[in-house]
């Protein structure tokens, strides 16, 4: 059972949220809230610029004293956060994740933005893809009593 990116595309949908550089950092946490979710993809004219997540809010705007009513996401954004394809497996997105210490990789297929996904799709697909092989096999061994 290799599970790919886009086995987790296909649970959760490709639904991208997405704002502009210049939004400021406070309407983009108001986004966040709003969907409960933990990142927000930074586009210009379709353009992926890159990500600003909860870190980089409690890293570069609390610690540093900034302000987030008067400080652009552009300023703080993630813009270095390797990218993924749909063919590549949870096992790869899991060491690149613990690697580089991030919680979220966007998703091209060519140069086109598929999707983000986070860690906790990565551990959510990792758990379902356990729980189906314990079912097949418990299945086993009832047929082959």
């Amino acid at each position: 059972m290799n599970k790919k990116v886009a086995d987790i595309l296909l649970r959760k949908g490709s639904n991208i949220t997405t704002v502009t550089p210049g939004t400021s950092v406070l309407d983009a946490l108001r986004i966040m809230a709003d969907q409960n979710i933990g990142s927000v993809m930074v586009m210009d004219n379709g353009q992926y610029l890159g990500i600003m997540t909860e870190r980089d809010y409690s890293r570069k705007i609390i610690l540093k004293g900034k302000s987030s009513t008067d400080t652009p996401v552009s300023e703080i954004m993630s813009s270095d956060i390797p990218r993924i394809t749909p063919a590549d497996s949870i096992d790869y997105c899991m060491q690149l994740m613990s690697d580089k210490n991030i919680r979220y990789l966007p998703v091209f297929e060519a140069e086109q933005i598929m999707g983000i996904i986070s860690i906790n799709d990565v551990v959510k697909e990792t758990i379902l893809s356990h729980e189906e092989t314990i079912t097949q096999l418990k299945d086993y061994l009832h047929s082959a009593r």
